[in-house]
């Protein structure tokens, strides 16, 4: 029993010690074997590796394309038209013993927060060069835009052991100070632009109106023109009958007038006083007919 309490404790050190002398990097990782804080061994292919227990560590780094996104920054282009941009980076680490001197024990994080200080200094530098207009950056010409941050920030990206593949700007908008008054100068701009169509609107419906009245007038005119025409040539016509018709007796003319004289004064209950030898009444007696009474002959029937 004594043999095997001092064989346990050996065995559980030894699994120990050679579980703290494996490591296994993988294939989207890079390694570094630190002594000390001091890189004894740089692994860059994937497989089963060795270290010294307790003395040296391992540090891990992911060999993937990563990316970045920057928060918004604030760009003055040559127009004075202030404009707040953020963009996302594509970027790799391509050397790893000069990226651990670079960001230290800070890693990943420290190295973003970097890259992302380069980024926004190669924004501004770019999109506020002269000949770059707002409207520039929101042009097609975006991406020549872009891909000239793009080798800026490589450049100065190198140094951090790192590779810039690709940058590339998302939204391009107004600073939150100048969306009002841009959004006021829009709707008075429109307003001004509402006003113009009604103003038009309304000075064609008045020459419409204009023509339409002055439409009503000349057919209304022509109309009246033509009705009296016509009732001028059917007075003419009625005259000429009428004419034709007394023509023939103008004894029995002048006899079917007084009748209708006396229908006409008779009719209304008006008192008459006149001279019973009046002209009036030369009907009454039968002297204008010849003898006789020409009114009284029919009662006599």
């Amino acid at each position: 029993m004594s043999r095997i309490a001092y064989i346990i404790p050996v065995v559980v050190l030894a699994v120990v010690v050679v579980s703290s002398s494996v490591f296994v990097v993988d294939e989207r990782q890079r390694a570094l074997v630190l002594q000390f804080g001091q890189i004894r061994q740089v692994i860059n292919e994937p497989g089963l590796n060795f270290k010294i227990p307790f003395i040296q560590e391992v540090v891990f780094y992911d060999d993937r394309i990563l990316s970045l996104d920057t928060s918004p920054t604030e760009v003055t282009p040559s127009d004075d038209r202030r404009l707040v941009v953020d963009a996302f980076a594509r970027y790799r680490i391509t050397d790893t013993i000069q990226f651990r001197q670079a960001v230290g024990v800070g890693g990943i994080r420290a190295a973003e927060s970097r890259l992302e200080g380069i980024l926004n200094d190669r924004i501004r530098a770019v999109l506020g060069a002269d000949g770059v207009t707002s409207n520039t950056i929101l042009s097609e010409e975006r991406a020549a835009l872009a891909d000239l941050i793009t080798e800026q920030a490589r450049v100065r990206a190198a140094a951090l052991g790192i590779e810039v593949l690709d940058v590339r700007l998302k939204q391009t908008n107004l600073p939150a100070q100048n969306l009002d008054a841009t959004f006021a100068r829009m709707r008075a701009e429109r307003e001004r632009e509402a006003a113009d169509e009604i103003a038009r609107g309304e000075e064609a419906a008045q020459r419409i109106r204009a023509q339409a009245d002055r439409t009503v007038v000349e057919l209304v005119s022509e109309a009246n023109r033509e009705a009296e025409i016509t009732r001028g040539e059917a007075d003419a016509e009625r005259t000429r009958i009428f004419a034709e018709a007394f023509g023939q007796d103008a004894e029995f003319y002048d006899f079917t007038r007084s009748l209708s004289a006396y229908e006409r004064a008779l009719r209304s209950n008006s008192t008459f006083v006149i001279s019973p030898d009046s002209e009036f009444f030369e009907y009454f007696d039968g002297s204008a007919l010849g003898g006789g009474n020409a009114l009284a002959a029919p009662a006599a029937e």
